[in-house]
């Protein structure tokens, strides 16, 4: 639960960061809202992730590992699908700031999987 808490609070934090910084880019009021709805989804998908893959990885890593990546691809394919259209954002920024959520706070959940 520690480990969870951590990861949280600092995938939270790095997404919220990145969002803010990437609205300062661009500061048309449809990218923005594109942008800040895909931070709130990273967000919540990564912690669903960390929480499905963490018990797994004692016994099999690459099984915690694959069915944290399924998570995510499916949360993508869903936004795209279904999220996009109902918010009625560009999906170019909407996709394009997801994935690059998820994949920057990727980087360091291996730090805290194995704490």
């Amino acid at each position: 639960m520690r480990a969870w808490l951590r990861f949280a609070v600092l995938s939270t934090a790095v997404i919220t960061g990145l969002a803010w910084l990437a609205t300062l880019r661009w500061s048309d009021p449809m990218l923005a809202r594109a942008i800040w709805s895909s931070a709130a989804l990273a967000s919540v998908v990564q912690m669903v992730s960390f929480a499905v893959a963490r018990p797994l990885m004692g016994a099999n890593p690459i099984a915690g590992w694959g069915l944290g990546s399924i998570v995510r691809f499916a949360a993508v394919m869903l936004h795209a699908v279904i999220g996009v259209p109902a918010l009625a954002v560009p999906s170019g920024a909407a996709l394009v700031s997801l994935v690059g959520f998820l994949f920057v706070t990727m980087l360091f959940e291996p730090l805290f999987l194995r704490s």
